[in-house]
Order: structure tokens, then sequence, then C-alpha cells
């Protein structure tokens, strides 16, 4: 039986990030199913095609990550989530994380770093559905 890859979601308002995640999310495996630019887009994305995982920045036009990150988990708690951040502010990282978030990138680190990164959180995250399973 083939395994399904994993679906991801790319939320940001920056089109090169988005290309760079694009491009590190594929060359690990899995299917970029849609794109965002803004928070309410990305919502509307999110309950169209249900992804695994969502690369989701934290400020953006029309609503910002943080608040995107709380409706994704009313919708699916399990969803595996990843912030993203130019901005390096400890109380708004905590939130996100308190929240369901699974990691936080901070995104001017170079893109060997955000490919370890991504990978270890999407490890991680899948050690633990093992885990819950057995």
């Amino acid at each position: 039986m083939k395994k399904r890859k994993v679906r991801v979601l790319i939320v940001d308002d920056e089109v090169h990030i988005r290309s760079l995640i694009r491009l590190i999310v594929t060359s690990l495996g899995a299917e970029v199913v849609a794109e965002a630019g803004d928070g309410e887009q990305a919502l509307e994305l999110y309950k169209a095609f249900s992804p695994d995982m969502v690369m989701l920045d934290i400020n953006m036009p029309k609503m910002d990550g943080v608040s995107v990150l709380k409706e994704i988990m009313v919708l699916n708690p399990k969803t595996l989530v990843v912030m993203l951040t130019s901005l390096n502010t400890v109380d708004v990282v905590k939130e996100c994380l308190d929240l369901g978030a699974r990691n936080y990138i901070l995104k001017n680190v170079p893109a060997e770093e955000l490919n370890k990164m991504i990978s270890e959180t999407w490890g991680q995250y899948m050690a633990d559905i093992r885990a819950a399973k057995s």
C-alpha cells in the first residue's frame, strides 16, 4: 500500500518565503496543497483542504497568525502547526505554543536550518501519533 504524502498549507504574506517553504517541504516528501497570503484566505483554504500540517506566519494582513491558529485548533486540534516569525517575541511564541502550535521557526535562519527544523518537528509529530496509537 502506498503511503500518503503529508499535505501542507503554507501561509505567509511574503511570496519568497512561501516559495522557500514550498521547496523545503516538497524536498522532505510532502505535498503542498495550498498557499495563502493572509489569515482569512488561510482559514478558507484550511477548511477546503484539511491539511496535515500548516506553516503559519504570525504577522499577516486581514487576520494574524495567532487568530488563525486558534481557529485551526477549534476545527482540528491534531493539526501540526508550525509558526513562522521574523520577530522573536517570547510572549507571542509562548502564546502560540500554549494554543497548540508544535514549534516556531524564525524566518531569518539559513535554509538548511529551516529544513532541519521542519523535518525534526514532523518526525516528532509522527512519533507522538504512533505512540498514541500503541
